[in-house]
């Protein structure tokens, strides 16, 4: 009895001790975690007010992000998002705030990726990390972002107006590691007027391409024509990685990148060896730069557009947008008119008859650095409340005005249905083009000269016109190791393109390539063999 009593006793002073109560004192220790409801007001208030009590009254982040000129609301979006929840806390009495104290924004993703692999380990990589989602999986693999898949629980409502396909590419084993922040489709673009000039009838060629009736082959009779014609050249393709828009020819030729059952990465050598073979030849005959894959974006490959130097570019929609803004033509950005006038499009034409066309996605993903807010005070005791602070700023970011400014002004598609429709209203564009909108001055100040060039009815009605197009979308794999086989494919494109490797030996050194590298190796499936007897092109 007494030993029940003793241990009564303890169970009793535990509890005082851990409600803070001991003593007859009224203190009590503040928890360092909010349960999220799906109420973004009552969140963000709960979250603020722990920071509060625990003596915070700054919060600083940083922002990276990297692409086109135009998308810069990759990271301003983070920005509006830090403002918006500062409003909510003064409006609520909280004297906290949020700084963003780097928006670190760089064209090549590759290396915005490959700089945040390098700091991140040092505790210098971006709190916020926009990039494309085929990073995603060696990301998460590595433990260097954050799983957000129990705070998005809270948050469905939000997450079902995403489209679905991009919350998957969002995804690794099952979990969720980002939000989505664009994506975009990759049409192949032809001048109107070189295509007159040549007397290629452009009336209802994007049905044609649809149906899988015009192929490759005529890209090349159309292209050789251009050339023979006094044009400079007959095509013109994106310069550095293969990813993403070369490989598109895998699945143009009826390929594919992944095993599902496996889990394996796949070279698909028949699919391979035909793309292969289509870049030697139009190199060959001229009709493509044969050092295409070292030309300068800026001074080569966008001038060469849109000045009219080339029949066919292998782009993306945010050309459309970037043209204008961007003085590639002669020393100014081109007129939504003009680019209206001058440019036709289609999808990805299929490989030969009997393939279908496509087009390449490659979402980009709001990813939350797993060490974000390390830079903070007590971050070691407040580290939850850090991470559920900047899921809800992803969220806040991803408002669908937010995303339907960065769809606009740098022609990409939206990502939330909500965006979608805002895009469609024409009273809100005409809010934008005058920037009379809720933003504010920093993201306003940075936006205004792109929004000035960009926002056009003809832009908005360019991006309701090749939505369809992401009927035909296929993403890239979301494998750890797809990156570095990406970077071979681009190796052997670069040696084909220069004349060092034929198409056949290109293959061979992919694959060896492969075999060569233990991961690789264990990854990646070799499947078929070069067809015999195939020619390129094809009657």
């Amino acid at each position: 009895m007494k030993a029940r009593v003793i241990w009564l006793v303890a169970l009793v002073l535990l509890g005082v001790v851990a409600s803070g109560c001991i003593g007859g004192g009224t203190t009590q220790t503040t928890s360092a975690k909010v349960q999220l409801t799906g109420d973004f007001t009552k969140d963000a208030v709960a979250v603020g007010k722990v920071l509060e009590k625990n003596g915070i009254n700054e919060v600083k982040f940083s922002a990276w992000g990297s692409g086109d000129p135009n998308s810069v609301m990759r990271v301003y979006g983070i920005v509006e998002a830090a403002r918006r929840i500062n409003r909510i806390w003064e409006q609520n009495g909280i004297k906290v705030k949020i700084v963003i104290t780097d928006t670190h924004y760089v064209a090549s993703f590759q290396d915005a990726y490959k700089e945040y692999l390098s700091k991140q380990q040092l505790g210098q990589a971006g709190d916020f990390f926009v990039n494309s989602y085929a990073f995603l999986p060696t990301l998460a693999d590595e433990g260097y972002i954050l799983d957000i898949t129990d705070y998005a629980k809270a948050y469905k409502k939000v997450i079902d107006d995403f489209y679905p396909s991009l919350i998957e590419a969002s995804k690794f084993k099952g979990r969720l590691y980002g939000l989505p922040q664009d994506t975009e489709a990759r049409p192949l673009y032809i001048r109107k007027d070189v295509a007159a000039k040549i007397g290629f009838n452009l009336n209802g060629l994007d049905e044609k391409v649809k149906k899988g009736e015009f192929t490759w082959s005529d890209v090349y009779y159309w292209a050789k024509k251009a050339k023979e014609n006094g044009v400079e050249w007959g095509l013109i393709h994106r310069k550095g990685s293969a990813h993403p828009d070369l490989i598109q020819f895998i699945f143009a030729f009826g390929g594919k990148l992944y095993d599902e059952k496996t889990g394996k990465l796949v070279v698909d050598v028949p699919a391979v060896y035909k793309w292969l073979y289509v870049e030697w030849k139009f190199a060959r005959d001229g009709l493509l730069p044969k050092d295409i894959m070292s030309w300068d974006w800026a001074k080569q490959i966008h001038p060469t557009i849109v000045e009219g130097k080339t029949l066919f570019d292998i782009g993306g929609t945010w050309y459309w947008t970037e043209w204008q803004t961007k003085q590639y033509y002669h020393g100014r950005g081109l007129k939504p008119e003009e680019v209206r006038d001058w440019f036709y499009y289609t999808l990805f034409p299929a490989g030969e008859k009997g393939d279908k066309p496509v087009t390449l996605s490659q979402p980009f993903v709001w990813m939350i650095n797993s060490r974000a807010g390390e830079q903070n005070p007590k971050y070691d005791e407040l580290k939850d409340i850090y991470h559920e602070l900047a899921f809800l700023m992803l969220i806040k970011a991803s408002d669908p005005d937010i995303n339907a400014i960065h769809s606009v002004i740098s022609a990409h598609l939206p990502v939330r249905k909500a965006a979608a429709e805002l895009i469609k209203d024409e009273k809100w564009l005409n809010n934008l083009k005058n920037l009379n909108l809720d933003l504010s001055p920093e993201v306003k100040d940075n936006i205004r000269d792109i929004v000035k060039a960009t926002v056009n009815p003809i832009n908005a009605q360019f991006l309701a016109n090749v939505s369809y197009m992401l009927e035909y979308t296929h993403l890239a794999p979301a494998h750890p190791k797809y990156p570095a086989l990406a970077d071979i494919f681009k190796e052997a494109v670069d040696k084909v393109l220069r004349g060092e490797m034929t198409p056949e030996q290109a293959v061979d050194y992919i694959i060896q390539k492969v075999k060569s590298d233990p991961e690789l190796a264990k990854n990646v499936e070799i499947s078929g063999e070069i067809p015999k007897g195939w020619k390129f092109p094809q009657g």
